[in-house]
């Protein structure tokens, strides 16, 4: 069941009032062209610490004053919005700000001269920017059209993280929500302990998945067909032309700045599905992906920067909807804040404890055995339960 529906409007008077509002998503990548006017004009190397102020500072703040926005468009009026160019573009329009802001954080970086907390801002900078890119490679990956998902991996390719564009689709999609995925979280599972797993495991069922393509044909993986080999090797070309053009000193920065990149898709991973497990069925088999199965937000400014990242159950339930067009479904357990907020406390172990462990509990009815639960957390979970038994607002509906 969906909510909001604007049901009382006909379907062809019903317009996206949000329309003037999606190119905000592109400000990301402007920001630190805003940070280097700042840190020129006064000389301050606090200035390159503006984007990751806005994005988890301000943002948040916007986010909690304009609160959700739980309107769905009818169905009827989907096809219209999935062929508006308009929506595609935006997308489109974030790759070339991406590298512009890229190739300016390098020409700083090679200039040299900033003090440590000027050059840390840059790295956070730069990666923040990159890390937001993925989520457009995601809208971009999931598309059937050649050029969208070759797009995809140009925004992948400055964090290095072109076997996503393999694992996110072909495994995560899969197997999300179960214990078997390496993207899916588990309830008392820290963010920390989480990043090793996620990384290593990510990357080792991408290699599977794609090199299995290949021998199932019968043909070698050692190809530039190999989706991952090509990507990598994108991210090996763009290295090299930067090193070329602004020296070998930059590639630590190139490095460093990747690794904030993928952790912050990382940390969004580990809030989009924390503790929630998809059932077996009499069969053996998981249940199908549904609604239920991702954590969702309508805070109305996140979405809008996140090209509605935030409607996961949606999806997860659909993956060819192009973002314009996800829905709020009443069955999707709700996040109490946007993802910029709900990260900020992923990496705040008894914040997100605090947070987020009794809603997993009260979207499974207080039933610890239906949650995913992180085995070494089992014990201290069950004797926590036992002392303070959760509450079920919401029992689940399985």
């Amino acid at each position: 069941m969906t909510t909001g529906t604007d049901a009382t409007v006909p379907p062809v008077a019903w317009r996206d009032t949000r329309k003037p509002l999606w190119p905000l998503a592109l400000l990301v990548p402007v920001l630190p062209f805003l940070a280097w006017l700042a840190w020129r004009g006064t000389g301050d190397a606090w200035a390159w610490w503006l984007t990751p102020a806005v994005v988890f500072g301000v943002l948040p703040v916007v986010d909690l004053l304009l609160g959700d926005d739980r309107r769905n468009p009818p169905e009827e009026v989907v096809p219209r919005l999935t062929a508006d160019g308009y929506y595609r573009w935006l997308t489109y329009l974030y790759l070339p700000a991406q590298y512009a802001a890229l190739v300016l954080c390098c020409a700083v970086r090679a200039r040299g001269g900033l003090p440590w907390i000027g050059a840390a801002g840059l790295v956070a900078t730069v990666g923040v920017v990159n890390g937001i890119a993925i989520n457009t490679a995601h809208e971009l990956g999931h598309k059937r059209e050649t050029m969208e998902r070759w797009l995809s991996k140009v925004a992948l390719t400055p964090t290095g993280y072109g076997h996503f564009y393999v694992e996110h689709n072909r495994g995560h999609h899969t197997r999300v929500a179960t214990p078997e995925d390496p993207a899916s979280s588990r309830l008392g599972e820290s963010f920390w302990a989480f990043w090793p797993r996620t990384v290593w495991g990510s990357l080792r069922s991408a290699w599977r998945l794609e090199t299995s393509r290949f021998r199932i044909r019968g043909r070698s993986p050692w190809t530039w067909r190999n989706d991952i080999l090509n990507a990598w090797a994108m991210t090996v070309l763009l290295y090299g032309a930067l090193v070329l053009v602004f020296g070998p000193g930059v590639l630590i920065f190139l490095l460093l700045q990747a690794v904030v990149g993928f952790s912050l898709l990382e940390v969004v991973n580990y809030l989009e599905h924390y503790g929630l497990a998809r059932q077996r069925t009499v069969a053996g088999r998981y249940e199908k992906v549904d609604p239920r199965h991702s954590w969702n937000s309508d805070r109305t400014v996140t979405n809008v920067f996140l090209f509605q990242l935030q409607r996961h159950s949606d999806h997860h339930a659909n993956p060819l909807r192009r973002y314009q067009t996800l829905r709020s479904f009443d069955s999707s357990p709700q996040l109490p804040a946007g993802y910029a907020t709900m990260v900020v406390a992923a990496v705040i172990p008894p914040v997100w404890r605090r947070v987020m462990d009794h809603r997993v509990l009260a979207h499974y009815g207080g039933d610890l055995e239906r949650a995913n639960v992180h085995p070494p957390a089992l014990r201290r979970l069950r004797e926590r339960q036992r002392r303070r038994p959760a509450t079920t607002p919401e029992p689940y509906a399985g």
